[in-house]
């Protein structure tokens, strides 16, 4: 209790507010389940694992989400939100700074195996038959796909190049190579370098966007 300034009756100290509470407590079951659906897959997790995580019942957590599948989707968007947090306008760069943040980004993930983990085991059982990330993946793909080709069709416009017909194989190229180095990372992280091979192959795949020439793969 404080006395407040003109003498009048004590007052009670202010509280939290539940809504901040509420807030802190969905991070926790957050953090929880990327844990166990990145250790165990969705299929194989329950909410009552999720909820021993955090001292909670099974019940605490469909008051905070609904349901598993609900969970899983604000799983998915928590960790978009974290690869973008620390950004100015909390969204992905254009032109050269894109590339430059897939770079940071292989970067910030060199320190979040779990995270990590998480992304790769959905987003592999997402390709199943009725999987309830299915569409959530074909989305960001789709997205990622669509501001790698503009980034690159902004940086030959300021160089003055015409992009090549490939430069959107390339798009989904730079973002299958950051996906499948994140495998083998995860597999062997003391024989897998994540941020110079990724920064390796990026650099590579947009040279060959800006300075295109004959495949050294063809048959003479």
């Amino acid at each position: 209790m404080t006395e407040s300034p003109d003498g009048r009756a004590p007052t009670p100290r202010r509280k939290s507010r539940p809504h901040a509470q509420t807030a802190v407590r969905r991070n926790e079951i957050l953090e929880a389940a990327v844990e166990v659906f990145g250790r165990k897959g969705y299929s194989n997790s329950t909410l009552a694992e999720i909820a021993q995580q955090v001292n909670m019942t099974h019940a605490g957590i469909l008051h905070h989400f609904g349901s598993k599948h609900q969970l899983l989707l604000d799983v998915l968007q928590f960790r978009d939100d974290t690869d973008v947090q620390n950004l100015p306008g909390q969204r992905v760069p254009d032109g050269i700074e894109f590339f430059r943040h897939l770079v940071t980004t292989a970067l910030s993930n060199a320190h979040r195996a779990g995270l990590v983990q998480t992304f790769v085991v959905l987003s592999a059982e997402s390709v199943t038959e009725g999987h309830p990330a299915r569409d959530y993946f074909v989305s960001r793909y789709q997205t990622l796909r669509a501001e790698a080709l503009q980034a690159f069709e902004m940086i030959c416009a300021e160089r003055g190049v015409v992009p090549p017909a490939q430069a959107s194989l390339a798009a989904a190229a730079i973002l299958a190579v950051m996906d499948g180095l994140q495998v083998q990372w995860l597999l062997d992280p003391t024989n897998v370098d994540l941020v110079a091979a990724n920064e390796f192959a990026i650099d590579a795949i947009l040279a060959s966007v800006l300075e295109p020439r004959a495949s050294i793969l063809e048959r003479a």
